[in-house]
This record gives C-alpha cells, sequence and structure tokens, in this order.
C-alpha cells in the first residue's frame, strides 16, 4: 500500500486550500501535500465513492501534450511508438489507451494513459516519474515532436456509479461518452479535457481543468448531495479491489509487462507478426515472454481469515518451507468484499488461479489463495 514519506518541501496542487477548509488530513505523497482522508474516514469514502460518488484531486500527476512538428497527430503517434509497446497509431481521435514506457530489459519506466485529441496526443503519467518522463521524452522524440507539460493545469477524477448524473448537470456531453472515450469538453462553462476512465475500478471521468478553475469546479460538483471529496487512502484501497497497479510496488523498471500481467494492453500490430512488431525498448524480451510466458507473474491473493498482508511480505510455497518463492506487492483491506485482498508476483509454476500459497505474519504461517483479478467487478460503460 501507499507509504506516506516525510518531506521537507513540498509542492501545492491549486486544490490544496480546499483540501484543508475541507478538513483534509495532509500528508506528503510524490512531493506534493496532500489529503489521505477527510472526516468520513477511508472507509467511509470508499464506500461512498462504490455506492455514489467520489471527487480526487490528482494534480500532482504529470499532463503532457505531445505534438508532431509536421502537425499531423499520425506522426506523434508513430514517434510515441518508439518508447511503447502499445499500438498509439491505430488509437482513433477522441479515444484513450493505457500504455507503458519500457526500458531496454523490458522493464516498466513508468505507466500512463494516452489520448488522441485529433491535433496531438495528450499524455497522463505518474507523479513520481513526471520529471524523468518528460526527459525521457525529449530525449528519444525531439526530432519529430515537441514536447510541451501542461503545468497550468489541475487534475480532479469524478469517480463512482452516480458520477454520470452528476457530471452530466455540468457537461451536457457525458452520458454520451463511453469508457475511455477522451478529448476536449466544455464543463461548467469552462473548456476542458475529460476522459472517461479513472483509476478507483469504478464508472467515472477524469477532467483536466485550467488551474485558475479548478477550485470552482471541484466546488460545484461537490455541492451536489452524491459527492464527497476522498483521499489518498480510499484510492489506494479501490484501486487494489480493481486490481489495478501502482507504479513503483507492483510494477517497476524490473517488471516486464508480461510479468505484471498487462499483456492484454499490446495490441497485435505490436507483436510478432503485427504491422508494426518490435522497435520499442526491451522489445526481444517482451515478445519474447509474449510467446512462451514469464517466469513470473502478478498475481491476486485472498488471505484466509481476516488480517490483511501488507506489502513486501514474502511468499512460501508451503506453511513448512523456508525458502521464499514471491513477495506482496499491495496489501490490505477490501472494504467492498469486506475482507483482505492483496497482490504480488509469483513463479509461473505457482501462479495459478485457485493455488495456496503461504505467508509469514506475527511468527505464524497465513494461507493465500491465489484469486482472479480483479476482486470486484468494473461497471465501466462501453
Amino acid at each position: 500500500m501507499l507509504a506516506y514519506e516525510p518531506e521537507t518541501s513540498l509542492k501545492h496542487t491549486p486544490l490544496h486550500a480546499l483540501h484543508m477548509a475541507s478538513g483534509g488530513k495532509m500528508v506528503p505523497f510524490a512531493g506534493y501535500d496532500l489529503p489521505v482522508q477527510y472526516a468520513a474516514g477511508v472507509l467511509r469514502e470508499h464506500l461512498h465513492t462504490r455506492e455514489a460518488a467520489g471527487l480526487f484531486d490528482v494534480s500532482h500527476m504529470g499532463q503532457i501534450a505531445l505534438r508532431a512538428k509536421s502537425g499531423k497527430v499520425e506522426d506523434a503517434a508513430l514517434a510515441l511508438e518508439r518508447l511503447v509497446p502499445q499500438d498509439i497509431l491505430g488509437v482513433p481521435a477522441g479515444r484513450q489507451r493505457y500504455a507503458q514506457f519500457t526500458n531496454g530489459a523490458g522493464g516498466i519506466l513508468d505507466d500512463l494513459m494516452v489520448a488522441n485529441f485529433g491535433s496531438h496526443l495528450y499524455l497522463v503519467v505518474n507523479a513520481a516519474c513526471k520529471t524523468e518522463d518528460e526527459a525521457h521524452l525529449r530525449a528519444n522524440l525531439s526530432d519529430a515532436c515537441m514536447i510541451e507539460p501542461l503545468a497550468d493545469r489541475a487534475l480532479i477524477a469524478l469517480q463512482g456509479p452516480k458520477a454520470e448524473s452528476v457530471l452530466a448537470k455540468f457537461c451536457a456531453d457525458a452520458p454520451a461518452m463511453r469508457f475511455m472515450d477522451a478529448g476536449p469538453r466544455r464543463v461548467d462553462g469552462i473548456d476542458c479535457f475529460v476522459s472517461r476512465s479513472g483509476y478507483t475500478g469504478e464508472d467515472g471521468f477524469e477532467i483536466s481543468v485550467p488551474a485558475e478553475h479548478a477550485e470552482a469546479l471541484a466546488k460545484a460538483l461537490l455541492g451536489s448531495g452524491d459527492v464527497l471529496p476522498i483521499g489518498l487512502g480510499a484510492r489506494d484501497s479501490l484501486r487494489l479491489e480493481a486490481g489495478l497497479c501502482l507504479h513503483g510496488h507492483d510494477i517497476d523498471a524490473t517488471t516486464t509487462p508480461i510479468e505484471g500481467a498487462l499483456e492484454w494492453s499490446i495490441q497485435k500490430s505490436r507483436r510478432h507478426g503485427g504491422a508494426r512488431a518490435g522497435g520499442f525498448p526491451g522489445a526481444d524480451r517482451i515478445l519474447l515472454q509474449l510467446e512462451n510466458g514469464a517466469p513470473r507473474r502478478r498475481v491476486g491473493l485472498k488471505p484466509e481469515g481476516r488480517a490483511p498482508v501488507r506489502e513486501g511480505a514474502p511468499l512460501f510455497a508451503d506453511a513448512a518451507s523456508s525458502e521464499q518463492i514471491g513477495a506482496v506487492t499491495s496489501g490490505g483491506f477490501g472494504p467492498s468484499i469486506n475482507a483482505p485482498v492483496a497482490m504480488g508476483y509469483l513463479p509461473a509454476s505457482h501462479a495459478a488461479s485457485g493455488g495456496l500459497v503461504f505467508t509469514e505474519l506475527r511468527g505464524q504461517r497465513l494461507p493465500l489463495r491465489v484469486s482472479p483479478m480483479p476482486f470486484v467487478p468494473k461497471p465501466y460503460k462501453r
């Protein structure tokens, strides 16, 4: 789960004053002062997002416009394909796709969202990696593209089954949007970028808004009785129930997309035999693993009993073995299913759903059942 490390100089998002006024309990995260929870508490915030709608400040994420020097979005897409295993050229205008920056060993430098805005690409990258990601883009794509950080924009996420009905009051286009639709939209009279996506496993939207309008828009959305402000704590438990990776924990520069169980994100055109196979960092290893399997896999884990198992917990093949075969990368309590959940890495030989592995907890061996993910259904509007 998330670790909140002391930091000496913290940045503020455009919604910082609103968090303080709303009673947010602030913690350092990725160089920012962000709310981990509000008065309702993590459990209630989590369940409210599953039942109604929650508003998240994700302005610490990096937003980048990628424009081809030729003026053609297709050229920007082809350029970006040098750095990611995904089919970016095949993303139609008004849609977005999940992708990963890979390194020469096939490891994941960062994961990101890529949207085609018709004239250019719009990227959302992780907060802890955004400086390195911008440098990576400049070092590799400056011959073909202009890289423009959008530092003057906030990013908020409205998530939950009532997100559509709430946003429809401010954005007439919202109900017509489908999962992974993305592009410029007017929201409460403000020119925004809106995608129907999120990091909770719920239906919902992410809204990029000019920083000067962020607080007014957030207040307008919070004015609905269906919406509560939600902090980092519930964001983490929601994404864990949804089986979604946290970069730096469940995936990192030492894990390939195949080991991370993300092969679904690599389209046929980039695989062996595809129209634009390979050509991205680590392609040889990644494509070989696609065909032959990876030696280890990210899996879902359900501890038997009520005790949560936390990140870093060792995994063993049986109750008596002293040989560690894997480790938990994220773990905690799943409020939606009223039981502990976790994910971690196991050798391929132990990764089949239904298998039993063990961890050490307070000097005792605790069994965990290898489980399919997500742990809760994803009600995306497709």
